[in-house]
């Protein structure tokens, strides 16, 4: 999923390298993955160049820059989950101390608010904070707030499944959103005694199973990616009562289009004029374009391209706007594409090597 806080819009190299953008690649050493993998990314083409790699934690399936570009944290997705803080290096990330325990199993997101570093935990179903220290590091025992609920599919809904966390613009509240419960908590976080409240639930359609989210640039509309139904539900978000209401449900396949097998929407990201969105398909092995109206609130499927690969895990938007990354999973490679300023279409510019790759960013 792209990230939507004060890194997203970074558009030159961090201070830790100074030598252009760089993207960060991160994906499954368990399965044959390099870790975390830094590339140079071209300006005019968007292409990458993999330049080296690290598997200092097992598993840093999901990544996130800190504001200023200079570190980098990673969940270790694994059944004693942690968290990591890297140095940002000419040479690649650094580890700056052992991985911290984050209280929950198979932490799948994380984000930093408010001077904490807050993690999704898929397994064990709850949210995990942990203080980052004005060295970089992170500090603990984790404080966990456990989800409590279920869904109405027992195959996957059989109790919480936290999948992502993000800040609301502002940094006022924290969502947490919940593929077990089919809803997306509003909580606060109070960073005295690092405890999440929730404040609000917001309940989206039994059975929909979201998995996560992203925020208009307007502020004021928020964008859920459902993985148990191919779609996306837009939701007005009132960031004075940190309330969520859904509007509707926008298809992210034509009808008939998913042929015989399953397709699990991932990842969406929305562009920098809030004109469009982009929702990765695992299984259709495709990206759906949606023509976004955000005064009524409304979304419309344009378009569904193949993602130039196999189950795209991960969607992430260039800095400037014009090139889109999916991190395709199990056919292990990031395929780069342009994306028509007119229609919002993406259209494939290339791909590099990169197995089990499951997250994209840039600093």
């Amino acid at each position: 999923m792209a990230t939507t806080g004060p890194a997203a819009g970074r558009t030159t190299g961090g201070p830790a390298h100074g030598e252009g953008l760089r993207a960060y690649l991160g994906s499954f050493t368990t399965a044959g993955g390099h870790g975390i993998t830094t590339a140079a990314v071209d300006p005019a083409s968007g292409a990458l160049t993999p330049l080296h790699s690290t598997d200092a934690v097992p598993n840093p399936s999901y990544l996130v820059p800190d504001p200023g570009g200079c570190r980098l944290y990673a969940v270790s997705e694994t059944p004693h989950g942690a968290a990591a803080a890297f140095r940002l290096t000419p040479e690649g990330p650094v580890l700056l101390a052992p991985a911290v325990p984050v209280g929950g199993a198979d932490p799948t997101h994380l984000t930093l608010t408010a001077g904490h570093l807050v993690t999704a935990n898929y397994s064990s179903g709850g949210v995990s904070t942990l203080p980052v220290r004005d060295d970089g590091t992170l500090g603990g025992p984790a404080r966990v707030l456990a989800h409590e609920g279920s869904g109405p599919r027992t195959d996957r809904q059989e109790g919480p499944h936290a999948h992502a966390v993000l800040p609301a613009p502002g940094g006022r509240w924290l969502l947490s959103v919940d593929l077990g419960t089919d809803s997306v908590r509003i909580c606060t976080l109070d960073p005295a005694d690092r405890t999440l409240t929730v404040r609000n639930e917001t309940r989206l359609r039994p059975g929909s199973g979201p998995r996560h989210l992203a925020f208009h640039p307007r502020g004021d509309l928020v964008c859920v990616i459902n993985e148990l139904d191919p779609t996306v539900t837009l939701c007005r978000w009132d960031a004075d009562r940190g309330t969520l209401t859904p509007l509707g449900e926008t298809p992210l396949l034509t009808d008939g289009a998913a042929g015989n097998g399953p397709t699990y929407p991932s990842a969406l990201a929305v562009s920098r004029d809030g004109r469009f969105a982009w929702a990765a398909h695992r299984g259709h092995d495709s990206i759906a374009v949606l023509s976004l109206d955000a005064g009524a609130g409304t979304a419309a499927l344009v378009a569904n391209v193949p993602c130039g690969g196999h189950w795209p895990r991960d969607l992430a938007l260039h800095p400037d706007g014009c090139h889109l990354y999916a991190a395709n999973e199990r056919s292990g490679d990031v395929t780069w594409f342009t994306v028509d300023p007119e229609t919002g279409v993406p259209a494939r510019g290339g791909s590099v090597p990169v197995p089990a790759a499951s997250c994209v960013v840039f600093v």
